[in-house]
């Protein structure tokens, strides 16, 4: 069994939680929400994130708006709606849960 597998699991299962997080502080443009989840080792690629932003969005967690370019076309910025902010406040009780238990296990 390979460690790599296991760990890109536990990052999988946990990156809903941090583009909420990242989107709950301020509106982001996707290559700024990569650039977050890099600088914190949570290496995300386009191809995750959109499909992933898109699932957000059309259960309703997400909203995006236009913003004119000056070096291009359009960006599109993702922000929580009300249902979002909620949900994020689950999600975090449940990773504060899950922290607890494993810690407890750990020792």
């Amino acid at each position: 069994m390979k460690v790599e597998n296991t760990q890109a699991q536990m990052r999988k299962g946990i990156l809903e939680y941090c583009i909420l997080a990242i989107l709950e502080k301020k509106e982001a443009y996707p290559s700024d929400i990569i650039s977050e989840l890099k600088e914190a080792k949570l290496i995300v690629v386009e191809g995750t994130l959109y499909p992933l932003l898109t699932r957000l969005k059309n259960a309703g967690l997400l909203q995006y708006t236009w913003v004119e370019s000056t070096s291009g076309p359009p960006r599109k910025y993702y922000a929580l709606t009300p249902e979002g902010e909620e949900f994020k406040k689950h999600l975090e009780n449940t990773w504060n849960d899950l922290k607890n238990a494993v810690e407890i296990l750990s020792k």
